[in-house]
């Protein structure tokens, strides 16, 4: 039997190598769930709006973007011709979605793709248990392939209502993609007052008092797992709302605002201090959606108006 294995990022593959699973690798190192999708059954079209989109506002290179990842990603062109494609993705919003374009990728680039297993992988396993892992694998059914269609399809969309609806819905051996994707929804702004539910979150920690970043990270990493974003990503949020004045710096200490106290309590909106514009939620552009998070019913709900 030959099998490829695909990783999500580099932070286990040298564990990987050292480990006794069989077959080739490829490691995903995109970042699906931060910053814009496009919606398209066309890889290249995808691709090229990633570059351009991530260059622009995150400062990613495109060059660096279509060497470090997409030549990378080309390989799983060949799984064809491999016994099976084994996907190995923790149970986060960054793996879960990662797990869903990795899928779309190789249907759209295999016309009979192989037997696609997942690994249902605990978090920094020990390499000891990866070979068990690899064991205890799940083969996926015609019915989990075309759910995660449906939910790549819905995450690209540029309304979220359709990937709300799918997280109520069964999804067969994709046990974790509901809870990653009202994980997601939370970070739409509140309708209470225009935080995220991360913003939310550091906010809350602040008022208890002040932290380092690292210190502030991991208690961000601790309690709210289910996200799995890299530093890279809580630094654009941080330093977002250090622009927008609700959190500021002194002697290496981040340090709540009055301007963030009274967000918090819901008297003054975040949204009014910080801008939307260029800020996408997979398909969803925040400048010009509808959609805001309520903490009350648990679900997204329109506004009238947008200012």
């Amino acid at each position: 039997m030959s099998y490829v294995n695909v990783l999500n990022g580099d932070a286990t593959l040298a564990l990987f190598r050292q480990s006794e699973v069989p077959g080739e690798v490829v490691v995903c190192r995109e970042m699906m769930c931060e910053g814009k999708v496009k919606y398209t059954k066309d890889p290249l079209l995808l691709f090229e709006s990633r570059a351009k989109h991530l260059e622009f506002h995150y400062g990613i290179d495109k060059q660096t973007y279509y060497t470090s990842v997409v030549l990378e990603l080309e390989k799983l062109k060949q799984s064809g011709s491999f016994d099976e494609v084994v996907l190995w993705f923790e149970y986060d919003l960054f793996c879960q979605i990662n797990q869903l374009f990795i899928l779309y990728y190789i249907s759209s680039q295999i016309k009979e793709p192989p037997p696609i297993s997942i690994v249902d992988l605990p978090h920094h396993p020990p390499i000891a248990d990866l070979p068990q892992l690899f064991e205890q694998r799940i083969r996926l059914q015609p019915e989990d392939l075309q759910m995660a269609a449906d939910a790549w399809d819905a995450w690209c969309l540029s309304t979220p209502l359709a990937l709300e609806t799918m997280a109520k819905l069964p999804t067969g051996n994709l046990k974790h993609l509901p809870a990653a994707i009202i994980a997601h929804l939370q970070r739409f702004p509140s309708v209470e007052n225009g935080l995220s539910i991360i913003e939310n979150y550091f906010l809350l920690r602040l008022v208890l008092g002040n932290y380092r970043w690292y210190d502030l990270y991991m208690l961000f990493w601790d309690e709210l797992e289910i996200y799995g974003f890299t530093n890279f990503q809580l630094d654009i949020l941080i330093n977002r709302m250090e622009r927008a004045g609700v959190v500021v710096e002194t002697d290496q200490l981040v340090k709540i605002t009055s301007l963030g106290k009274e967000i918090l309590e819901e008297e003054e909106n975040y949204l009014d201090y910080v801008s939307l514009e260029h800020r996408w939620l997979g398909g969803v552009r925040l400048a010009k959606s509808p959609w805001r998070w309520s903490s009350a019913t648990k679900s997204l709900v329109e506004i009238v108006e947008i200012e």
